[in-house]
């Protein structure tokens, strides 16, 4: 029998108990995938750009509540305050979105270079943002709008050309009795998951899958109450009324047909098949009118570039406000980075991740016969090196007006000469080339030159021996604003090591800073840094304790100046001097050049 089957011919009570520290449960981030890739992301993997949409009650309220200002994510607000449900829907009668324009919203995605759209259907709160006949409590019968918006905008987007879909939280629900998450009402021990999602959360899906046409995606979110063999059930029943429409990992035991990583984290190294990151423009997925920290056309043009080039998309979110207006920074500064993409989007769309890694001086990405320079650091001397060049290279030009710039090759690297227009954001360069270019990433060797104010070898590129790990540790700074940073861990005894191997391409003086996070118990611990047969010792300084709901400090601890007498392969190795704590959360080693 069908798991839809059994949530309408039974009742039975759920077996399985949700995890109490729902709201900072990062592990929900459920980040696997189905093995065998759908055939149907084909269109995902070459759109690259994506636009997130939170929009709901909570756009009303702002980030404030009886007074009170709450940061980070807004659409936690009715958590956060522990508004009891019933005055939450009161919120309902005021919400009146007048100002929403689906063609608006439509034309500034387009004018964005956005290929793909998903707004929230339904958030944590319960609210429907559509025309839902399954609970009164959505924008049409609840709200003096009376209008369905998301009928509007699905149809808007496609004519644009935008795939369009849906974000739907399948389990949360802080406004129903049998719904996760809302202990501060309903007692957790008597909720009834199945029963939740037999009359709300499935005949929800099944009307958004069948009333709005074709969708690109269904964004699942917050997985809970089912096992994997009922989330299969799920996931075959939803795949029946819309066979192309791909599903997030988010469904849940590792079901869904592409990776959505934690809420602002991009892998450290590429990732093969379909995958994305999601970030907030500012500091909150819903609206707060409080909250003014947006990130300009560089950070955004910047990190879609830094994601395109581990492989993935970059879904960037946008929170309307109750009026139904998109932040005017958010239009302002969208619109500035389509017009980048307008000049430089073949370096974007359709790409896969760079085959030559990090550098100095920016990022690649990849497409047939065709390598994208990314040059995000401008090098001092006006020329940039691309190492491990195996092919023969035809021609080197600026993307954005197709004008041929110098270059030579000297031995497998090629020097470029950048061209006098640069971009203030991103300069990309197109390298064109013949034959088959070596995949970097195999011996990656991360490259130093006096040129760059500063040169960062990250903790991926780190060697580890003994108990030494490299982890990404996660970690958030308002409520729900999270960060993710990775690191070299577990340094506790002289066994334990991690080496970082490197190119210098001119001789010189650097000064070397560790940059590293440190609790209490683990500060004034000395620490041995080997370079070019010498040892250094330095003493580990205190910064912050690691605590996944507060922010994790780092500092960039100057331990030695080194001199360089000709270019080569260099190694660092550090390791503590005793048997004691864990020396520190190593994220880089910095090679800053004295000039």
């Amino acid at each position: 029998m069908s798991i839809l089957k059994v949530f309408i011919t039974t009742g039975i009570l759920t077996a399985f108990v949700f995890n109490s520290s729902i709201a900072q449960d990062i592990e929900r981030w459920d980040k696997q995938v189905n093995e065998k890739e759908n055939p149907n992301a084909k269109w995902f993997k070459e759109a690259k750009f994506g636009m997130f949409i939170h929009w709901g009650l909570y756009s009303k309220l702002g980030g404030v509540w009886n007074g009170k200002d709450y940061y980070g994510s807004g659409e936690w607000l009715m958590h956060q305050a522990k508004v009891p449900a019933a005055d939450y829907a009161k919120v309902a009668k005021e919400f009146n979105p007048v100002k929403f324009n689906a063609d608006e919203w439509a034309d500034l995605a387009k004018d964005a270079g956005i290929k793909y759209m998903v707004i929230t259907a339904k958030h944590h709160e319960g609210f429907a943002m559509y025309d839902s006949k399954v609970s009164d409590f959505n924008i049409v019968k609840a709200s003096p709008y009376g209008k369905d918006p998301m009928k509007a905008l699905s149809n808007a987007t496609r004519k644009r050309g935008i795939q369009f879909g849906f974000y739907y939280s399948q389990f949360l629900d802080w406004h129903e009795p049998n719904g996760g998450g809302n202990k501060w009402d309903f007692d957790e021990t008597k909720k009834d998951y199945l029963k939740y999602y037999k009359e709300k959360s499935i005949p929800q899906l099944k009307e958004l899958l069948t009333n709005y046409g074709d969708l690109g995606i269904v964004w699942f979110d917050m997985p809970g109450g089912l096992d994997k063999k009922q989330t299969q059930e799920l996931v075959d029943s939803m795949h029946a009324l819309q066979p192309k429409s791909l599903f997030s990992s988010r469904v849940g035991q590792g079901l869904g047909d592409y990776r959505t990583f934690g809420d602002s984290e991009v892998p450290a190294t590429p990732i093969k098949g379909a995958w994305e990151s999601i970030y907030t423009h500012n500091d909150s997925w819903g609206y707060i009118s409080h909250d003014m920290n947006f990130k300009s056309p560089k950070e955004i043009i910047q990190l879609l570039a830094t994601v395109a080039s581990k492989g993935g998309n970059l879904m960037l979110n946008v929170g309307p406000d109750g009026e139904g207006n998109i932040p005017p920074y958010s239009v302002k500064y969208l619109r500035e980075t389509g017009k980048w993409l307008q000049a430089n989007g073949e370096s974007i769309y359709g790409t896969t991740y760079g085959l030559i890694p990090a550098q100095p001086w920016g990022v690649t990405t990849s497409a047939p016969g065709k390598l994208y320079l990314h040059v995000l650091n401008n090098p001092g001397n006006g020329k940039i090196r691309i190492p491990g060049v195996n092919v023969a290279v035809n021609k080197v030009y600026q993307l954005a007006n197709k004008q041929p710039v110098k270059w030579i090759k000297q031995g497998s690297d090629i020097i470029v000469d950048m061209p006098k227009s640069l971009n203030e954001h991103n300069t990309v360069l197109a390298v064109q080339f013949s034959g088959n270019l070596n995949d970097g990433y195999a011996a990656s060797i991360p490259q130093v030159s006096l040129q760059y104010e500063f040169n960062t070898i990250d903790a991926v590129n780190a060697e580890v021996k003994g108990n030494a790990e490299i982890k990404s540790l996660t970690y958030s700074h308002y409520f729900g604003d999270w960060k993710h940073t990775t690191c070299v861990t577990n340094m506790s005894s002289p066994g334990d090591e991690a080496s970082f191997k490197f190119s210098v391409a001119e001789p010189g003086d650097y000064k070397i800073l560790l940059e590293y996070s440190c609790p209490e118990a683990s500060s004034k611990q000395e620490g041995l840094m080997s370079f070019n047969n010498t040892t250094y010792k330095f003493l580990t300084l205190r910064t912050s304790e690691f605590s996944a709901g507060k922010p994790l400090l780092f500092i960039k601890h100057p331990v030695a100046i080194v001199s360089v007498d000709k270019p080569g392969i260099y190694t660092i190795k550090l390791t503590p001097d005793t048997d004691g704590k864990a020396l520190f959360s190593l994220k880089s080693i910095i090679l800053q050049p004295v000039l």
